[in-house]
């Protein structure tokens, strides 16, 4: 099956290749910027938007009136200007809010390139990327299939990242007549039906100290920068140090994201039929007591790639009714015991005395739903 994959390396640009990344995505920025205020201002005269067409056809003759435009990626203001097109189809479908201007200050600065007569290429331990020529970068591992487009990204942390969208072929993994229920938790992050529990590693838990202490000084030199009448974009101690807090958030994302990876892609491959909850984490964050154990252990994210990992490789994920009361059913005989509080974490069936542990009972009460469901579908 034909995929589109992203790999993801860090970069190591030149000095001259950071101003080239920096100016390409200031250009990209202002286009963006540019033509989403005509779009804006022909709504309101016209009730009609542009299209992306129109717009392209507009741009060669910005660059005319503005020569900075042409210093910079050509292919990389185009996909400005679609990346603008899509974000207004998916507000007309209702998939987000109205697209607003980008700005500088955002935490996360990229601009987007496609392959085009080998414009995009790897040789050794360096890629070629359209006018930055040569960039050297981690060469981790190799990439599949043929290359579409590529994304520069600047991190607040300083570092530089790039992500290849290549088309690869992904053969499905063998079949292992296995199914699983899994429930997902705070205390443990997932329980099996087969027993098996993954802890929570408290990823931001861990870091939190260390990250008070900086933040504090981050606050402080913002105080003394405002004292000072120096705006915070100028001040170099303030951004020496939001950059100290940034690689920090960085490496918690980095450990939750390996955790999530390895996690999926071992459960993918052991087993066919993965049964798995459907939660409103949206609605479980409004619980203020709960909400950060909550952002911390992503389930969305964990769901979201057991998701794309078994259409990839061919295995079956079935969710299940967050209504259904998998904590309070006998997973022995299905007897239904009633509502309990959180703070019960082990019972006993009153009709067949059968002892469970709640979260395990509930993975396997996960399992034979999903696999009701599954056989009916």
């Amino acid at each position: 099956m034909l995929i589109k994959k992203a790999y993801q390396f860090r970069i190591y640009p030149t000095n001259e290749q950071k101003r080239q990344i920096a100016k390409t995505i200031g250009c990209s920025r202002f286009v963006f910027n540019h033509f989403l205020a005509k779009w804006n201002d022909t709504y309101k005269q016209t009730e009609k938007g542009l299209t992306y067409n129109a717009c392209s056809a507009q741009l060669p003759k910005l660059k005319k009136q503005l020569s900075w435009l042409k210093e910079v990626d050509s292919i990389a203001l185009q996909s400005s200007l679609k990346n603008l097109s899509d974000a207004f189809s998916r507000f007309f479908k209702k998939q987000n809010k109205v697209p607003r201007f980008k700005s500088k200050k955002h935490t996360v600065q990229s601009y987007t390139t496609k392959q085009i007569n080998g414009n995009i290429a790897m040789e050794g331990n360096k890629i070629k990327l359209p006018k930055l020529g040569l960039v050297r970068f981690a060469r981790s591992r190799e990439v599949e299939g043929r290359i579409l487009s590529t994304t520069i990204r600047r991190n607040p942390s300083g570092k530089y990242f790039i992500s290849i969208l290549a088309e690869t072929d992904v053969q499905p993994l063998e079949k292992t007549a296995s199914a699983i229920g899994i429930d997902l938790g705070i205390t443990d992050f997932a329980i099996l039906s087969d027993g098996q529990k993954k802890g929570n590693h408290r990823f931001t838990a861990k870091m939190e100290k260390k990250l008070k202490r900086e933040q504090r000084k981050l606050s402080r030199r913002a105080l003394c920068a405002k004292n000072n009448g120096i705006n915070l974009l100028d001040a170099k101690n303030y951004q020496k140090q939001k950059r100290v807090v940034a690689r920090l958030h960085e490496q918690v994302m980095n450990q939750r994201d390996d955790f999530l990876n390895k996690l999926s892609t071992d459960i993918i491959q052991n087993h066919d039929v993965i049964c798995i909850e459907d939660l409103n984490t949206k609605g479980m964050l409004r619980n203020h007591k709960l909400a950060k154990s909550i952002s911390d252990v992503s389930w969305s994210s964990f769901v979201s790639k057991l998701t794309y990992k078994a259409k990839w490789y061919g295995k079956k994920i079935v969710k299940i009714s967050r209504w259904f009361p998998s904590s309070q059913l006998c997973s022995a005989c299905g007897h239904y015991d009633g509502k309990k509080s959180l703070d019960i974490r082990e019972w006993t069936c009153p009709a067949c005395h059968t002892h469970h542990d709640r979260d395990v009972n509930a993975s396997k009460n996960i399992l034979a739903e999903g696999l009701r469901i599954h056989a009916s579908a």
